[in-house]
């Protein structure tokens, strides 16, 4: 079975949104096997997005994941990584189809709820970096 790594961000979190999307991936067959509310550390933060240290808009990425709690997850499945993945939609809101979690509920591109690991390679990491305890 792949593992892979999803959170619902700040945004999904203060609109009380983390059981409607939790149950999207449970109702998928995707399997909850590790969870946790928590306030991000500009530390953390850094280092989960530090492939987009360079670009213009990593300031503004740090400040809105550090903006309030998370609700960082371990999801478990055949496909994982390529199911949360088109679960979530597409990450500029005006690409997300309806249906998808993005397309239903975002907002904004830049407050857009969802995370979710790109490949085994990010799913690896990210799990690592978020639960070093698995």
């Amino acid at each position: 079975m792949e593992k892979t790594f999803a959170m619902v961000k700040p945004d999904g979190v203060q609109r009380g949104l983390v059981g409607t999307i939790l149950q999207r991936y449970e109702q998928k067959g995707l399997k909850l096997v590790a969870a946790k509310l928590m306030n991000v550390s500009r530390e953390l933060a850094e280092e989960h997005y530090r492939e987009h240290a360079s670009k213009p808009f990593f300031n503004e990425l740090i400040e809105y994941i550090t903006s309030g709690p998370v609700f960082a997850m371990v999801l478990e499945g055949e496909n994982a990584i390529k199911l949360v993945r088109l679960l979530n939609g597409a990450t500029k809101v005006e690409e997300a189809l309806p249906g998808t979690i993005r397309g239903d509920f975002a907002t904004s591109t830049t407050c857009n709820l969802v995370h979710a690991s790109d490949s085994p390679e990010s799913a690896s990491r990210e799990i690592k970096l978020w639960f070093p305890e698995l």
